[in-house]
């Protein structure tokens, strides 16, 4: 019997923090490099073709400007409708409070991926907590609710995302439960060592057993996507072209990649 995405993903994850990025079944340094120059509309594409329909994350949105795509595998965090008598302020003195262990175990180079049930009345967490993200070199911090100080979040150089900003603290809505787990985040499965990938336009999840075929392909097609682009612009029809189903554009597009060297 297969083993577990989670549980395989998560050994997965144990090696990458360790600096073993190309043990097996680990996603190569080469492939996460490759997703960094991708479109997640380009991925949503590749993953289509193999059936996979829903792995955006739905209703998020970068919190200011992307230098370049966050990429990075998932280390996941779980929320629970908070209960008013376990949720006091008094909770974050104890240094195994869920949240807390998250920020502080979530390995370098990996996204922090918060399922907070899609509700931003609260927020997931706030500056202090992603930038110690940062400082400790994780590549982002993903939720499908909101985050508090939004403003100071989106001034890091680390990547975030969220469905909208939201003030209130996380105990007055969310109970952290668990972490390194399968979860939802909006309405994507994701499993812990999937590698997360996020642009302007949101964030997918690539399942890690399929990301360096993956980034291969989307890689393909991005310089076949770049080299359509070029020619509608110059006013060429997209019939027989995108998709490609006309000899004549193969001839093309070869000579197009040799000039390029791509």
């Amino acid at each position: 019997m297969a083993a577990d995405p989670a549980t395989r993903n998560s050994a997965l994850l144990e090696q990458a923090a360790v600096g073993d990025v190309d043990a097996p079944g680990v996603v190569s340094s080469e492939s996460l490099a490759k997703l960094r120059h991708v479109s997640t509309a380009t991925l949503a594409t590749a993953l289509f073709k193999r059936g996979l329909r829903h792995q955006m994350i739905q209703g998020v949105v970068p919190l200011g400007a992307l230098k370049q795509n966050m990429v990075g595998p998932a280390f996941t965090l779980r929320y629970i409708p908070a209960r008013e008598d376990l949720n006091t302020i008094a909770v974050f003195q104890d240094p195994e409070h869920p949240q807390r262990k998250a920020i502080e175990q979530c390995p370098p180079g990996a996204v922090l991926v918060i399922d907070s049930r899609g509700d931003a009345r609260a927020a997931s967490a706030g500056a202090i907590l992603a930038s110690r993200l940062m400082v400790r070199g994780c590549a982002g911090i993903v939720t499908d609710g909101g985050f508090r100080d939004s403003a100071e979040i989106a001034a890091l150089d680390m990547a975030a995302f969220h469905s909208r900003p939201s003030a209130p603290t996380n105990l007055t809505l969310h109970h952290a439960v668990d972490m390194n787990i399968a979860i939802g985040c909006g309405e994507a499965p994701v499993f812990p060592g999937d590698i997360l990938v996020g642009d302007s336009d949101g964030v997918i999840v690539v399942p890690a057993e399929i990301a360096d075929e993956i980034a291969e392909e989307a890689t393909r097609m991005t310089v076949y996507e770049d080299f359509v682009t070029e020619l509608v612009v110059q006013g060429e029809s997209i019939l027989g072209l995108y998709p490609l189903t006309d000899s004549k554009y193969e001839q093309r597009f070869e000579a197009w990649r040799r000039e390029r060297n791509r």
